[in-house]
């Protein structure tokens, strides 16, 4: 069904952009740092959660869609090239703060960090490119069933962005790394 290659392709490019920050990496990280482990795994589940939408959604033509209507993947580029300009804002600006920075914030409640989960990783560009473009190029007319195909290499893809980034949620010293505290 699906080839080797297939699979390794979409593990080696699942696991260079996993581990390129962006906005899935520091939504976690900032939840872990700022509330704890719990509330950084919540918040995995919620990317995880998006994660499946786009797999369903582009296994069901989602990227059928996007090619007969650009203006939605645009809509979908632009939200999130905006989010991450916001982002880049409330570092930049007077009085502003870097993301990594630790606050004193109120805690969020479990729905709240689940939804901002699957919000962060909905409207993120990288994730929306990796699975209406990339992932369907590893797909083979040839080898049967093209439903199952890709969602078979989505799977290998959640596996591996899940996995890494509960390691970056669960181990206290990549956390520290990566939110540039020395301590």
């Amino acid at each position: 069904m699906v080839g080797q290659g297939a699979i390794l392709g979409v593990v080696s490019i699942s696991l260079g952009m996993v581990l390129s920050p962006g906005p899935n990496m520091l939504y976690l990280v900032s939840r872990s740092i700022g509330q704890g482990r719990r509330a950084g795994i919540i918040s995995l589940c919620g990317v995880v959660a998006g994660f499946l939408v786009y797999l369903v959604g582009t296994n069901l033509g989602l990227a059928a869609l996007f090619a007969a209507f650009p203006g939605i993947l645009t809509a979908i580029r632009l939200l999130g090239a905006g989010y991450l300009l916001w982002l880049a804002w409330k570092t930049v600006r007077p009085g502003g703060v870097s993301v990594f920075t630790v606050q004193d914030v109120p805690d969020d409640p479990p729905r709240r960090l689940f939804a901002m989960g699957l919000m962060t990783n909905l409207l993120n560009p990288k994730i929306a490119i990796l699975y209406i473009s990339v992932i369907p190029q590893f797909i083979d007319l040839n080898k049967g069933n093209v439903l199952l195909q890709g969602i078979v290499l989505g799977g290998f893809q959640i596996m591996v962005a899940a996995s890494v980034n509960l390691s970056i949620v669960n181990n206290q010293r990549i956390r520290a790394v990566l939110s540039c505290d020395s301590g």
